[in-house]
């Protein structure tokens, strides 16, 4: 099937000259290209448009969840027809397997899955492997490794019509694709029998199969509404995919066992003679018992450490990730998109060397095989070689990416800025944001004014801060009436108070994509927030950006994030970035520099063409996935004000046998909150204890109850 490019506009400005010169560079064997696109001027639309003009399958990476999600839903709604996929990260939780010799510390492998996002992975490699109209929204973590795709595909289960079938075998390939039989907590990766019926949920899926068998022969398949059993429509036949990426064949079994077994032994003489005896046994008694468990089960939590030997590979040898399941049906023939990639990139580097290191530590004592090592993410040189033709979309590229345009470009025969594409006009007309530098005295002050004025014009304003804290502290004392009073001099109408929310990276994946939403519907005024502020957010209603400390050279306050933070201001007709600060630094003067240059640029082409600039009307899409309404438990936490929250230890130190059920369970769900926050702050050790602490608490609710 073609890609169709559904859309009410069509291509303006300077994005026709941006798609013709992108796409006449693909079709001439250009490895890489850079699209300089200022915030608003449509960058998702010119990646859309080359997708359709190719009629290639497409991968865009982005280095945020957040910017992932919003991205995954531009291109669905410009893609409706075809098969557009969202892949990042599965976990709301986790906390990797880790060891602390300094304190002895072994801390366990531990996640909550999120099953909806575990489906829309499932479901975009499916999509690759079975259409060639695939377009995938994904997040850095696909560079991981999720088990070999040809040995994803072996492992389908073809049903038809006709198709004589023996029922044990039949449960026994679903046991293989690592499906559950379950009669009674029908989900998705999990089949059930009823009479002549076989019920299967496929994991990537939201309906599930009905097969209606009498006696050993498929007389009907159809797909059911898997909550009430209802029949949606009829098949012919129907295609099983494995319920998880990683699958391993039994039949080999014996040889891979042998494999690890002797690598065992290698490890297991050499940490005897180097007198690790403790060590040796641990390692021996761990590695025996998983294999007990796979011969058993056919998986465990920690079965990606044995992949090599699964997946065939040699030691040192890369990881499969999501990129070869392009390669496997599509060879060179598909496009890459890195978004932001002045951030993507960095990201993308860093991930081998972090990994190893947790890794190495587990190895050497005795929790793990050197073979471990082998279940990591690529190297940047791994992941480069694999790249196709690649696409390097920002407001502010890099040197590395612009010098890889470059260059190719020169081996190509062309100029080296032939490799570079602006796309400064954006098709309102908007140009870049004023730009007020105003002094840190009294800075709070100045921003609640210029905060109730723009409220009163039902416009909405961005604040970013350089922590976290100074993030939720600031959005508690906005709200704040009596603090408010105080600072004006006088009282405000409550009406007039602003409404105010924090975001930042504790906040889950999912629920950060509603907060938006939310300001963009009015529920929120304001939102004080870090770096998640910057690249790619497409908030039209915002017509301020109130930047703190813009003098504190770092980062956050680099030429780069500036101008990145600047551009949230970018889709409002009366768009302004006021900096607060004391001093101007060279990193505020290059971003301001830049700023006046794409403004003086938008301000000609708007002469010239005689455009009136006008804002943007963008309505706001269907959610990602529909969460469910909060607890008052889980709300209560997330109101408090982050200046009167427990520390963990008061928390840990309280006496559970004296609250009542109630309060109990609010105990235990602010634990869970300040492990997450452990965990996402890589301390591991105190989210391990503070877990251990909850388990505690919940078997004496148990006990008691």
């Amino acid at each position: 099937m073609e890609f169709k490019l559904h859309s009410s506009f069509r291509p303006t400005g300077d994005q026709p000259s941006a798609i013709e010169k992108l796409t006449k560079g693909i079709g001439s064997g250009l490895k890489n290209q850079v699209l300089l696109g200022v915030t608003g001027s449509g960058k998702t639309y010119t990646m859309a448009n080359i997708i359709k003009r190719l009629q290639r399958p497409a991968l865009i990476i982005s280095h945020n969840k957040t910017l992932a999600a919003q991205l995954y839903q531009e291109f669905r709604d410009f893609f409706p027809e075809n098969a557009v996929s969202y892949f990042v990260s599965y976990y709301d939780f986790y906390q990797p397997e880790a060891y602390i010799p300094q304190s002895d510390t072994y801390i366990e492998k531990e996640t909550e899955i999120n099953e909806e996002i575990d489906k829309l992975r499932l479901a975009a490699t499916t999509n690759l492997l079975t259409r060639r109209d695939t377009i995938i929204v994904a997040s850095v973590s696909c560079i991981y490794n999720i088990g070999s795709p040809a040995q994803y595909r072996n492992f389908v289960l073809k049903l038809a019509v006709g198709m004589k079938i023996d029922r044990k075998s039949l449960y026994d390939n679903l046991v293989d694709l690592q499906y559950e039989k379950s009669n009674f907590d029908f989900k998705r990766g999990t089949f059930r029998t009823r009479g002549d019926n076989i019920d299967i949920y496929p994991a990537y899926e939201d309906t599930a199969v009905r097969i209606t068998a009498s006696g050993d022969i498929i007389d009907t398949i159809s797909v059911i509404d898997a909550l009430n059993g209802k029949m949606i429509s009829s098949k012919k036949e129907e295609f099983i995919y494995p319920a998880k990426h990683y699958i391993t064949d039994t039949h080999k079994y014996t040889d891979i066992f042998a494999q690890i077994r002797d690598e065992l032994d290698k490890r297991v003489n050499e940490l005897k003679k180097h007198n690790k005896i403790i060590e040796a046994y641990r390692l021996a008694k761990r590695v025996n018992f998983d294999l007990e468990m796979i011969n058993e089960v056919g998986y465990i939590n920690g079965i990606e450490n044995y992949s090599r030997y699964f997946d065939g590979r040699k030691a040192g040898d890369p990881p499969y990730s999501l990129l070869d399941y392009f390669s496997e049906p599509y060879g060179k023939d598909w496009l890459l998109f890195i978004d932001e990639s002045h951030m993507t990139l960095p990201q993308i580097r860093g991930m081998y060397n972090g990994d190893r290191s947790r890794k190495q530590t587990l190895i050497d004592f005795g929790f793990r095989l050197p073979s471990a090592l082998d279940n990591r993410p690529l190297t940047y040189e791994e992941f480069y070689r694999r790249i196709s033709q690649a696409v390097y979309v920002s407001a502010t590229p890099n040197e590395y990416e612009l010098s890889l345009a470059r260059e190719d470009a020169k081996s190509h025969n062309f100029t080296p800025q032939e490799g570079i594409t602006e796309q400064l006009i954006r098709p309102t007309g908007i140009c870049d944001p004023q730009i007020i530098i105003r002094p840190t005295n009294g800075q709070i002050k100045d921003l609640v004014k210029e905060i109730l004025s723009r409220k009163q014009r039902k416009e909405r304003v961005l604040v970013t801060t350089l922590t976290k804290r100074m993030a939720e502290d600031l959005s508690s004392y906005l709200q704040d009436k009596s603090y408010i009073d105080k600072l004006l001099g006088g009282s405000i109408s409550s009406n007039l108070l602003p409404n105010v929310h924090y975001l930042h990276s504790d906040i889950q994946t999912l629920e950060r994509s509603d907060i938006l939403d939310e300001l963009r519907s009015g529920k929120y005024d304001v939102l004080v927030g870090i770096n998640l502020l910057r690249e790619g957010l497409d908030l039209p209603e915002v017509s301020l950006v109130a930047i703190l400390d813009a003098d504190k050279e770092g980062f956050l306050r680099s030429d780069t994030s500036l101008v990145q933070t600047m551009g949230r201001a970018a889709r409002h007709i009366a768009g302004t970035v006021i900096m607060y600060a004391d001093n101007k630094t060279g990193s505020m003067a290059r971003a301001i520099s830049e700023i006046d240059r794409r403004r003086q640029v938008q301000f000609d082409y708007n002469k010239r063409y005689n455009i009136t600039p006008r804002n943007v009307e963008k309505p706001i899409r269907e959610k990602l996935i529909e969460k469910e309404e909060l607890d008052e438990t889980l709300e209560l936490v997330r109101s408090l004000d982050s200046r009167k929250r427990m520390q963990y230890r008061e928390l840990m130190n309280m006496d559970f046998d004296d609250l009542t059920p109630r309060d109990r369970t609010k105990l235990i769900r602010k634990m869970e909150t300040e492990m997450k926050q452990a965990a996402g702050e890589l301390n591991f050790e105190l989210a391990a204890e503070i877990r251990d602490k909850i388990k505690e608490y919940k078997y004496d609710s148990k006990d008691s109850g």
